[in-house]
């Protein structure tokens, strides 16, 4: 805090016009003021004072109290001026502080007048000029208070279909209970599973999933195959949203947001040292580590009715968390992220525990897709919390046909938790580790926070309940659990593949010998023109060597021509999921791929057809 202490003849200030979004707001007391023999202390709030407000405080009032005893003035006049620092706090927080000064003057028998925070005000100042009447004071902290750290452990029960509670080390897990037994270890019993690299990683840097060495930590880059799979995967995150039946709208924003604001600062604070912040000419930001900043800041601008919920509101967020660097792995623990993220507006928790059992099914729906199974982690935000959704949650584990685990966190005092349940979807990767990809949570505090309404059946103004969701998981990590289950088949003796729809090329087409490259383009256009993504090997290499290469590349289709399809019409393709040679005519292979790529997004292809043309960029 830096003061400008001013014994004044004659003061007196008149409002003018705000100076900040949200002021403090206007009386018919504190609009103008005029008096004598007053002592001004011009005040400014800086950064790091909310560190120890009492002391700051308490050193200021001293300083005060000890001058006004020698200087003999009839009152004190607190006036926030910013133009002391370069260095100002948030103004939620400067204001707090000099509400704090002037009670603390008051109850020292000062007699207070405070100007009104938050505007631009004329003052006119006559100083006595005597050697005490102008004076300044910086007031430091001396160090943050240290609060005694109470280590609270968060209580785990397994919930069973049938209701019971089960304590984690007395549960008897049966043999298909695996994958939920090393949920259940790693979470609530603390235990160290194996590490070890996983094969993932290699064919997802093969992909063009890689580290970006002249960035931070857990900052990737994505070739023009990675490339392609991200934005296919991002297609089709809103394809899956907009599944869900209510109305949604598509929104893009920023992706740094400004802690001086109050609701900001408070959500952020959540996070604790996992933020990532910048500080520009306009103060210190906060980048997102989700969509939740950009989208309530434009919710709270808009004039919702009942009738109008539920809805959604979707973005591709550039996320950014600060995870320790040592954590980081590819695909997975990341710094920078997409989030495809869904917030869903609804009228109560009633509401809100109907939709979440639809979005709870369409989640466990997407992994049942790619062959995959989720276990539930359910936390709770307090034993309170846990009574009330009690009968809830025993329904969901009846819903899934096993159990789940359910964290309840304690009770901290002070605390100020947004949200009441979230819950967990893990899958068991190939090194048998917990991998959490989906998530939904229930949220009943940041529309107050951010002062999101709608205006109920009876003209009232209430405040929704907000369901926070990553369906199909972070864009990054979606694709970890594709890759992790092409190297799960593997293990079990297949040949690892993606998807159709997410192969970055879906055929390739080789001809026996340089003869028959225009008739290897003629058919590439012709499946090009049906949307479907195809290369040609035109290199001057070994046929042998050119389907060696298609089968190391994970093509799913390989169509060789020469003389015997040419002349027969028709095509041999190797199938790479079936492993088997494929004899059919072109309009027959279209229809076949077009079949199994139905409801899925396309892209074109993002390399040149022709291998030709490619430099050598990867290790496919």
């Amino acid at each position: 805090m830096r003061i400008l202490l001013i014994h004044a003849e004659e003061f007196s200030f008149r409002v003018r016009s705000k100076a900040i979004e949200n002021p403090e707001e206007l009386t018919s007391e504190n609009r103008e003021y005029s008096t004598s023999n007053a002592l001004v202390v011009f005040t400014s709030v800086e950064e790091g004072d909310e560190a120890n407000i009492d002391e700051v405080v308490g050193k200021a009032v001293n300083d005060i109290v000890s001058l006004i005893g020698k200087i003999k003035a009839s009152e004190v006049i607190l006036y926030p001026y910013a133009h002391l620092s370069s260095k100002l706090a948030p103004p939620h927080i400067a204001l707090d502080v000099i509400r704090k000064l002037e009670k603390a003057l008051l109850e020292r028998g000062i007699r207070v007048k405070r100007a009104p925070f938050g505007w631009y005000k004329e003052f006119k100042l006559k100083c006595y000029g005597h050697p005490l009447s102008e004076l300044s004071r910086e007031i430091k902290v001396s160090k943050e208070v240290a609060k005694p750290l109470v280590k609270r452990e968060k209580t785990y029960i397994i919930l069973t279909p049938d209701g019971k509670e089960v304590k984690p080390e007395d549960y008897q897990f049966k043999s298909e209970e695996y994958e939920f037994k090393i949920l259940v270890e790693k979470e609530a019993l603390k235990k160290t599973l194996p590490g070890g690299e996983p094969k993932v990683i290699k064919y997802l840097s093969r992909y063009g999933f890689e580290w970006e060495p002249y960035s931070d930590y857990g900052h990737m880059r994505f070739g023009p195959e990675a490339a392609l799979i991200m934005d296919l995967v991002i297609d089709y995150s809103w394809d899956v949203v907009r599944s869900l039946g209510i109305p949604v709208f598509y929104v893009k924003g920023t992706n740094m947001f400004n802690l001086s604001v109050k609701a900001v600062k408070e959500h952020a604070d959540l996070y604790g040292d996992r933020l990532y912040t910048i500080k520009t000419d306009k103060g210190e930001m906060v980048l997102r580590y989700a969509a939740c900043h950009q989208q309530f800041s434009m919710l709270k601008d808009w004039t919702i009715s009942y009738r109008e919920l539920p809805f959604g509101v979707f973005e591709i967020a550039d996320s950014y968390r600060f995870e320790q660097s040592g954590e980081a792995e590819l695909c997975f623990r990341l710094r920078r992220f997409y989030m495809p993220d869904l917030h869903i507006f609804v009228r109560d928790e009633s509401e809100a525990k109907k939709m979440l059992i639809k979005i709870h099914d369409k989640i466990m729906e997407e992994m049942r897709k790619l062959g995959r199974n989720y276990e539930l982690l359910v936390n709770v935000v307090n034993r309170r919390q846990y009574e009330k959704y009690k009968e809830f949650l025993i329904n969901l584990a009846r819903r899934v046909g096993k159990p789940i685990l359910v964290s309840i966190y304690p009770e901290v005092e002070g605390a100020s938790y947004y949200w009441t349940i979230n819950i967990e979807y893990h899958i068991l990767d190939t090194l048998n580790r917990p991998r959490e990809i989906g998530t939904v949570q229930i949220d009943i505090g940041n529309a107050r926070r951010f002062n999101i309404t709608y205006i109920d059946e009876n003209g009232e103004k209430r405040y929704p309940v907000i369901l926070h969701s990553a369906i199909i998981g972070s864009i990054e990590r979606y694709i970890y659990a594709v890759f992790d289950t092409a190297v799960k088949a593997e293990l079990e003796g297949k040949k690892p593949m993606l998807p159709l729809w997410l192969s970055p090329v879906q055929v390739r087409v080789i001809p026996v010998t340089k003869d028959y490259i225009k008739y290897a383009i003629d058919i590439a256009s012709k499946l090009t023109q049906n949307q479907i993504r195809v290369d040609v090997d035109d290199r001057d290499e070994s046929l042998g060597k050119k389907i060696r290469e298609a089968e190391k590349s994970w093509i799913p289709y390989i169509i060789v021509v020469g003389e015997k399809e040419v002349k027969e019409n028709k095509l041999s393709i190797r199938c790479r999921e079936e492993n088997k040679i494929l004899r059919m005519t072109l309009s027959e292979f279209v229809s076949l791929v077009k079949d199994k790529v139905k409801n899925y997004p396309y892209r074109p292809l993002s390399i040149p057809m022709l291998l030709s043309q490619r430099p050598t960029y990867k290790h496919l």
